[in-house]
């Protein structure tokens, strides 16, 4: 849509299917992220947080499960880790590293932001950074502000200044986009067409929203519902030759009812042929270098006109 300041934040014109291309002829990019965030609510990881049983649980056994069926397969995954989290399990998270993931910066604790001042949401994200750096002994080129149960917001929790200072940090890419259900440019500023590569997320390719028996939602799993809609989704950007994304979370899908789920799903999508399955860090370089902004990034003035009283 055209753009309209702290509304608009994509591109103003997708790519038709026809236009993308991926590495090698591949037919359709597959994102798997996996977020090791607990956070409960929008202060972030809190005491409470760590030493619940599902965060226990999903730091140990369910994310063992995870790992040894994403190893099973041979797939690649992103991991979103809070930098707190980094810090608590180091050598869980450098053998991420070493199984050829990739590891993102999830925030400092995985809290919102949106309430903090320029200057401290700045120190935060340079404290994630130099945490995650320390712990894997690369930096992140990632970021990720993906939304907690209980949040109003399905893409997250961030602040006006988040793109400008993860832009000013060296981040290549934002982890989870709303406005495309391909790679999209984040624009911060109109005039200047100052961007951050973003990828897409939708929360109903989220487990946690699916997962959530019997603390939350409906208090009912329905974790049926979520494997029909990652297949239609599958099957839908298969087609298109486009784009998959999943989000998982080792405290949520690693129960072994919903681990079944999981592996056939896994197994449904690795009878398709010409799949490219990349970290975020691998289809943002990419991305970056085959649709530039420079060349695909396309404004137009707005067209929106704010009247008194108006919400918009």
């Amino acid at each position: 849509m055209p753009w309209k300041d702290r509304y608009t934040i994509s591109d103003e014109k997708s790519l038709a299917d026809g236009d993308v291309r991926w590495p090698d002829a591949r037919r359709c990019a597959i994102h798997i992220v996996v977020d090791l965030s607990v956070a409960s609510g929008p202060e972030g990881i809190v005491t409470r947080d760590i030493e619940s049983p599902a965060a226990e649980f999903g730091a140990h056994e369910g994310l063992d499960l995870v790992l040894a069926t994403l190893q099973k397969n041979k797939l690649k995954a992103t991991f979103a880790v809070p930098a707190v989290t980094a810090q608590m399990y180091p050598a869980k998270i450098h053998a991420l590293i070493e199984r050829g993931h990739e590891v993102a910066a999830h925030g400092l604790r995985h809290e919102d932001v949106s309430v903090l001042s320029r200057e401290e949401e700045k120190a935060r994200i340079d404290r994630a950074t130099q945490i995650i750096t320390e712990v894997t002994g690369c930096k992140p080129v990632g970021w990720f502000s993906l939304p907690r149960q209980t949040d109003p917001f399905a893409g997250g929790t961030i602040s006006s200044n988040t793109m400008d200072l993860l832009i000013e940090a060296g981040y290549i890419y934002m982890g989870n986009g709303l406005a495309d259900d391909i790679p999209h440019y984040w624009v911060s500023d109109f005039a200047t067409r100052r961007a951050i590569l973003a990828l897409p997320y939708y929360y109903h390719f989220d487990d946690q929203f699916f997962c959530m028996f019997p603390v939350a939602g409906t208090g009912l799993e329905n974790s049926d519902m979520l494997l029909r809609n990652w297949r239609a989704e599958l099957d839908a950007q298969y087609r298109r030759n486009r784009f998959f994304t999943m989000t998982l979370h080792p405290q949520h899908i690693g129960w072994c009812n919903r681990m079944a789920v999981l592996e056939e799903f896994l197994n449904y999508m690795m009878r398709l042929p010409d799949l490219w399955n990349p970290t975020g860090a691998e289809c943002a370089r990419y991305w970056l270098d085959t649709y530039p902004a420079a060349t695909h990034l396309k404004l137009e003035a707005s067209i929106w006109k704010d009247y008194p009283g108006s919400l918009s």
